[in-house]
C-alpha cells in the first residue's frame, strides 16, 4: 500500500502534466483515493498539502462537503418540521435520513459546487480541493454530482475520496458501496 504523501505527490505531478493529449473530453478532475481507515490521517495532512500547493504558486480553494451539507440543512425550509418530528421520535433514523437525502438530492449541493467552479474559472493558478466526501453517506455519492457538472470543470479539482479502487475508473465509496465506474477522472491511490 502506497503512502498518502507519495500518492498526493503523484497526483500533483499528474496535475502539472495533465492527462494524455489525445484524450478528447479532458476535464481536470482528479481523485486521491484512500482507505476509509485513513480519513483522519487525510484531515491531518490537509494543512500541509494546502501549504505545499500555495508554496508552488497555486491559489487553493477548499470545498468541504460536510460544511456545505451543514449550511444546506440549516437553511432548509422544512428544518423546523424536521426538528419537531425528530424530537418526538429521536430513534427513527430512517425518516431522518430520508428527509436529509431529499434535501441534498434536490441539487442544492451540486449548485454550491457549480458556483465555486464558476468563481474560480479564468485563473490558471486556481485549484479546488473537495474534502469531507464521507459526509455524503448515506445520502448520495459524489459521482452523481460530478456527472451533473460535466463541462463545468475548468480548474484542476481534487476529490479526496475515501474508498477503494477496483479498476482504472471504478471506485467503491467507503469501501462497501457497490462499485461505480461512472467517473471521468484521473485516480491516484486506493
Amino acid at each position: 500500500m502506497s503512502s498518502l504523501k507519495a500518492d498526493f505527490n503523484e497526483l500533483i505531478e499528474r496535475i502539472r502534466v495533465g492527462r494524455e493529449f489525445g484524450h478528447a473530453s479532458f476535464e481536470p478532475i482528479f481523485y486521491l483515493v484512500f482507505a476509509p481507515q485513513q480519513i483522519l490521517e487525510v484531515k491531518r495532512q490537509m494543512p500541509a498539502w494546502m501549504a505545499k500547493l500555495k508554496n508552488e504558486g497555486w491559489k487553493v480553494k477548499n470545498f468541504s462537503i460536510a460544511s456545505k451539507i451543514d449550511q444546506i440543512v440549516k437553511k432548509a425550509p422544512l428544518r423546523k418540521i424536521w426538528l419537531a418530528a425528530d424530537s418526538k421520535s429521536p430513534l427513527h433514523w430512517d425518516k431522518t435520513n430520508k428527509a436529509l437525502a431529499n434535501a441534498l438530492n434536490n441539487g442544492a449541493l451540486q449548485k454550491e459546487l457549480e458556483m465555486v467552479l464558476e468563481d474560480l474559472e479564468g485563473d490558471s493558478r486556481n485549484i479546488l480541493l473537495v474534502t469531507d466526501i464521507e459526509a455524503l453517506h448515506p445520502y448520495m455519492r459524489i459521482g452523481a454530482i460530478e456527472s451533473q457538472l460535466q463541462g463545468k470543470f475548468s480548474v484542476p479539482t481534487i476529490f479526496f475520496y475515501p474508498g477503494t479502487r477496483t479498476g482504472k475508473t471504478r471506485l467503491k465509496f467507503l469501501g462497501f458501496y457497490p462499485e461505480d465506474g461512472n467517473y471521468r477522472s484521473v485516480h491516484v491511490g486506493g
